[in-house]
């Protein structure tokens, strides 16, 4: 029952269509169109030849019959041999000389081969290159006024060929006919064909949009990616510098002095208790730059001061005590914050080591902690050198260049940085206070 529907026989008609004309994969649209053209050249021939043959122009059906057979000709070597360059000049050629030979025959100026012949012209404008069509535009402007003068001033040569009134009238009225369909059909055609490569065009121009939005992504995406490996390898090393290098100085201390028992134990002790913390440091470094370097992931959870810094502080405490310097801590361990230990404690590391790195040996160190309002204050004040005003705007940013302590100690420029990006990351503050020659304070502010 489907089969019988309009729907279904449009379809099965495109489809035929299609099939003779050839399809966009291989032909341009000026074949196409040539192609199109010449299938209903032959359909208006066809019923042409029969036509002219009733009302008594038999030479005129003759032709039409030649016409025909031409066209057919001219179909089959550009559809299905491919010599398409070569059927066009034939084919405007021919389609000139027998419109003139018609206008010769079928009455002048009388009959319909004017009309005939400006559907042919706009024909031709439709299959040939641009750079072709000037020259058939004067060719065939040439052939209609010479066909023109020599009726006016020769009269007899071509000779009035109709019988009747009733003759010219259906010969005219045919050939207009034919005339309005192959424009309308022509025209559409290719509306139809610019609305479709238009909307062709407008998809795959956002095609390649869509393709260069998501190539510029991947690119971000490994520039992300591999700017998170730089911080990640700057933080190992600006972290386990220091605590390695109190571990050298401990085993130099053994080796090259003449300890008693007494006085090995203690540095001994004191170097079990680094190593320790420092390879417990280190291990949390590695699990944590594992999980980073997809992106920087923020595991937030309710912790205590005491479980997120202790060990750090403990740490930062030997290291200070080797450059003579006094670490102290005042803090409400049993404050419970909202953080990503591992983030908080590289954060306060970097700060504690800044601290110790920028005071000279005998200074002191005081880290606080207490509850303000909804936030966790974190503070390190430290003796130190202190920060100038001008470059205290900069101190969170890469403009910010790396200077060398109070012994000589050398950092990586990084570690203010990734302190605020990471501070920021858990919903934190971070701001700093200082003044030349007196000290400086580093305030942390974190979700309770």
């Amino acid at each position: 029952m489907y089969k019988n529907t309009p729907l279904h026989l449009l379809s099965h008609i495109n489809r035929l269509w299609l099939k003779l004309t050839g399809s966009m994969a291989e032909f341009p649209l000026e074949v196409r169109i040539f192609h199109s053209l010449c299938i209903l050249v032959i359909i208006a021939l066809a019923y042409n030849v029969p036509f002219n043959y009733a009302i008594g122009l038999p030479l005129v059906s003759l032709i039409s019959l030649v016409t025909l057979t031409i066209f057919s000709f001219l179909y089959y070597r550009s559809r299905y041999q491919g010599k398409i360059k070569s059927t066009m000049v034939v084919f405007t050629i021919v389609g000139n000389l027998l419109f003139l030979v018609n206008f010769i025959i079928n009455s002048g100026t009388q009959g319909p081969t004017a009309l005939l012949m400006g559907l042919c012209m706009f024909l031709i404008f439709c299959v040939v290159p641009k750079s072709q069509q000037r020259f058939w535009m004067l060719l065939n402007i040439a052939i209609v006024l010479t066909g023109t003068w020599v009726e006016y001033y020769y009269p007899k040569l071509i000779p009035n060929t109709y019988k009747s009134r009733e003759d010219r009238y259906w010969d005219i009225s045919s050939a207009y006919l034919v005339v309005v369909v192959v424009l309308y059909y022509t025209i559409n055609y290719l509306r139809r064909n610019y609305d479709y490569e238009r909307r062709s065009a407008s998809i795959k121009a956002q095609s390649i949009e869509e393709k260069n939005i998501q190539i510029i992504a991947q690119n971000q995406e490994l520039e992300r990616i591999n700017t998170e490996k730089n911080k990640l390898m700057s933080i190992i090393a600006h972290d386990l510098r220091s605590p390695l290098s109190n571990i050298q100085n401990y085993l130099e201390l053994v080796t090259e002095y003449g300890l008693d028992t007494q006085e090995r134990r203690m540095v001994e002790s004191d170097l079990l208790k680094v190593t320790r913390r420092t390879i417990d440091m280190l291990g949390k470094l590695l699990v944590w730059s594992k999980a980073q370097m997809d992106g920087v992931n923020v595991k937030l959870s309710y912790i205590s001061l005491k479980d997120a810094l202790f060990n750090t502080l403990e740490l930062e405490k030997s290291i200070a005590l080797k450059k003579d310097i006094i670490l102290t801590a005042q803090l409400d361990w049993d404050i419970r914050i909202i953080a990503d230990a591992d983030m908080l404690q590289l954060v306060i590391r970097n700060l504690l080591s800044n601290a110790i790195k920028f005071t000279a040996k005998g200074g002191e160190i005081s880290m606080k902690a207490e509850r303000a309002g909804n936030e966790c204050r974190i503070s390190i004040t430290d003796n130190g050198v202190g920060i100038s005003p001008k470059k205290l705007p900069e101190l969170f940013s890469l403009r910010v260049s790396s200077t060398f302590g109070t012994d000589n100690e050398k950092g990586v420029g990084l570690g203010l940085l990734l302190c605020k990006e990471f501070t920021e990351l858990q919903g934190g503050r971070i701001w700093a206070e200082s003044e030349p020659m007196v000290g400086t304070t580093f305030f942390v502010a974190i979700p309770v």
